[in-house]
């Protein structure tokens, strides 16, 4: 998950930056967590998340993210997401976090991340875009058209961490993803909670209505496995099933499955 908050960039300057191929000024690294569909007793995804060099963790990274260098950080992790996933032989589909914030013009902002899908022979089918709940989103409307622009390039979206953040149904209610991932949260401990597993039913019924496929996170434990499996999710993605695995493929081990 990537969150920040920003201050958009300079729609000109970064545009200037983008032209003259600016470098970011930092390196970045990536682990890859899988995402899996529990039924078929497989891995269908990867999520790219942000490293530092020496593999730090998202949020030291984020902390050098400022006003000017928002725009060459969110190409920086969109094309670099890409390049590792091919690099590893990762041909899954791979989920890429976005800062909208960082987006003034979505055909523009996204060639860096077509040409390196290309440069890499890395199906653009198989690129999800997620934008977190949490990310204060300063234009509900532009961050509308992104996705929609996105849909018709033939990407995927999926809203993150739901239930955790600022817009909840809103967000939901303006834009339909193709995944909706449950925040840790509301699956936390869902086996033993009655108010978590009257929350997953609704949240059930309205992914059903605008099918919209639902994907529960931070599974930990078997007996949360067990109940959401029951209850009918089918994708999955958390420590039982694999940590992120800096630069690496994280293997499963099989009592994941059990």
């Amino acid at each position: 998950m990537l969150s920040v908050q920003s201050i958009p960039p300079n729609n000109v300057q970064a545009c200037v930056e983008c032209r003259k191929g600016q470098k970011l000024g930092f390196e970045l690294r990536f682990a890859f967590q899988p995402i899996v569909d529990v039924g078929a007793r497989k891995v269908i995804a990867h999520e790219a998340l942000v490293r530092g060099p020496n593999g730090e963790g998202a949020a030291a990274v984020l902390r050098r993210v400022t006003r000017d260098n928002l725009y060459l950080f969110d190409q920086a992790c969109r094309v670099g997401a890409v390049r590792t996933a091919a690099r590893l032989g990762i041909r899954d589909r791979i989920s890429i976090n976005f800062l909208p914030n960082a987006v003034y013009h979505p055909a523009t902002c996204i060639r860096s991340t077509l040409a390196a899908a290309r440069e890499c022979d890395f199906p653009v089918e198989n690129i999800i875009f997620e934008v977190t709940e949490g990310e204060r989103v300063q234009n509900r409307d532009h961050l509308v058209r992104i996705i929609r622009a996105y849909d018709e390039m033939g990407f995927s979206t999926a809203i993150d961490d739901f239930g955790a953040g600022y817009a909840g149904l809103e967000l939901l209610s303006d834009y339909q993803p193709d995944i909706l991932k449950l925040d840790m949260h509301l699956v936390r401990g869902i086996d033993t909670s009655k108010p978590r597993q009257a929350i997953l039913k609704g949240v059930q019924a309205m992914c059903a209505g605008m099918d919209i496929e639902l994907l529960a996170e931070g599974i930990e434990t078997p007996a949360e496995r067990d109940y959401l499996a029951a209850a009918g999710i089918r994708l999955m993605q958390g420590y039982l099933f694999g940590k992120p695995a800096l630069e690496a493929v994280a293997a499963i081990d099989a009592s994941a499955w059990a």
